[in-house]
């Protein structure tokens, strides 16, 4: 017997968690984020709310990717410091395209950035997997890299590991120090600024 149709699709590759964040070791709030495979490559999700240093409320976050972690589109619906913002970008071979709108008020925005800088949106910490996920346990030297702080600016920032442990990288941005601690598979398991007294840590799942 012949059956017509194709098989079906696989179930896309669906990674879940969560991430405390700490301040002058204070419990402040928490992310709650989902990567998943797209049609276009990957996508993260992310919603959560934070009280201290900055007042944030995380409605919604999405970030696409390609499969090679290049950028395609971003967008955030929350509130920063008691203002609601809604921000919507999409990118093309490193054209940024923006509409921001706050305290009622509609903004367009056009600039061009490196194409494969990173997204990491202030003071979100989630998108920092993207960092974790391309070089897992692989950055054994000093790489320069670029990153773009939506919707503000384009900075260049210096990836290196920490006393020769892949598995633990520095991030050096405008004489800010950040340490970020992954796996082999990616996931983002800590997130520590000592000069902005914030630590950020993977929940555990069991």
């Amino acid at each position: 017997m012949l059956f017509s149709g194709s098989a079906p699709a696989p179930e896309a590759d669906i990674e879940k968690g969560s991430l405390s964040i700490y301040f002058m070791q204070e419990k402040v709030g928490y992310e709650e984020y989902t990567w998943k495979d797209h049609d276009r490559g990957f996508q993260l999700n992310v919603k959560g709310r934070m009280t201290k240093p900055i007042p944030l409320e995380i409605e919604e976050i999405s970030l696409v990717l390609s499969k090679d972690f290049i950028p395609l589109e971003y967008s955030f619906q929350g509130s920063i410091n008691g203002m609601r913002q809604e921000v919507s970008c999409s990118i093309r071979d490193g054209k940024v395209d923006s509409l921001i709108v706050a305290a009622g008020q509609e903004r367009e925005r056009s600039l061009s950035i490196k194409r494969d800088a990173f997204i990491l949106p202030n003071p979100v910490f989630s998108p920092y997997m993207v960092l974790t996920k391309k070089y897992r346990c692989t950055a054994a030297k000093p790489i320069d890299l670029s990153a773009y702080i939506i919707p503000q600016m384009e900075i260049p920032f210096r990836l290196e590991p920490v006393d020769e442990t892949p598995c633990r990288i520095r991030l050096i941005m405008e004489g800010r120090e950040v340490e970020i601690e992954t796996d082999s598979q990616g996931k983002l398991l800590e997130f520590l600024s000592p000069t902005q007294k914030l630590r950020v840590l993977r929940d555990e799942t069991e």
